[in-house]
């Protein structure tokens, strides 16, 4: 007979065995399949159906068409515009969502992380939130933002096959994509996605992308595809630092060349002022 000092520490290690695997059960048959690598379809542009950077024609006020604009000119004159990737700053949503390199799902109960081969990873909140439930003012906001998601079951089989986010709570610097294309600097983007894997296509998945911004006259909405890549395909380090040339020095943008050497990045550009340095001068 167990004595009476040993039958609290037995029933709470059998509640425990118990209670544990039915805490962490997952019925993932209420869940899409997802899995797999996707990569996007459409190039590095914000919206795949037109060309890239003016043939964009974004909704942008006044404003932030100027700052668009002298974003290209800058570009086309060597230089970076409004691109801080070269910087090797985050992407941020909703560029992110341009998945030039391969993304996959990982969908848990409570939370849904979708994981990128050169970027930092999407954690949407799917434990039943509302909506409405966004982090304190004095939070700190982030690149990725903060994203909210709820599951439906759209065709009624039992499974859910759509997945709703909502992000907001973003800083910058961002941009739409490599153009240059601006989003307002008070960072008060709102980013609503419905994400689904095509019914007729198995190996097409979509992610039809609504973004709410000040610099915008009107949301906007566009419709990105993704390709499922080969199973056998294996995933690699992809590091922006590893093998990045470019050199900011104030508010100006150079590059370094193959033997270590600093270069201009455009035409007649002046050399930077390095007067808090030792000068040498070359026999």
């Amino acid at each position: 007979m167990l004595s009476r000092k040993l039958i609290g520490p037995v029933v709470l290690a059998a509640f425990l065995s118990t209670a544990i695997p039915a805490a962490f059960a997952f019925d993932d048959s209420k869940y899409p399949d997802w899995s797999g690598q996707w990569r996007v379809l459409g190039g590095n542009r914000w919206d795949p159906t037109k060309p890239p950077r003016r043939g964009q024609n974004p909704p942008l006020t006044p404003e932030y068409k100027a700052i668009f604009d002298a974003s290209i000119a800058d570009q086309d004159a060597g230089g970076q515009g409004n691109d801080m990737r070269y910087k090797c700053l985050p992407a941020g949503m909703p560029r992110m969502m341009t998945a030039i390199f391969p993304f996959e799902f990982v969908i848990l109960p409570k939370l849904t992380y979708i994981i990128f081969e050169n970027t930092l990873p999407r954690r949407i909140y799917t434990d039943g939130r509302d909506f409405d439930h966004w982090p304190k003012p004095d939070t700190e906001p982030s690149f990725i933002g903060y994203s909210i998601g709820k599951w439906i079951d759209e065709d009624g089989d039992g499974r859910y096959d759509v997945l709703e986010v909502e992000t907001r709570h973003l800083k910058g610097p961002r941009a739409m994509d490599q153009s240059g294309l601006p989003v307002h600097e008070d960072n008060a983007t709102i980013v609503k996605e419905r994400l689904y894997r095509d019914k007729m296509n198995k190996q097409l998945f979509h992610d039809e992308v609504t973004t709410i911004d000040n610099a915008f006259t009107q949301p906007w909405t566009v419709k990105k595809s993704f390709r499922r890549e080969a199973e056998d395909r294996d995933w690699y380090d992809n590091v922006c630092e590893e093998g990045n040339n470019y050199v900011g020095i104030g508010k100006e943008i150079y590059f370094l060349s193959g033997d270590g050497n600093l270069m201009p990045a455009k035409k007649d550009q002046e050399p930077p002022d390095l007067k808090y340095f030792k000068r040498s001068l070359k026999q």
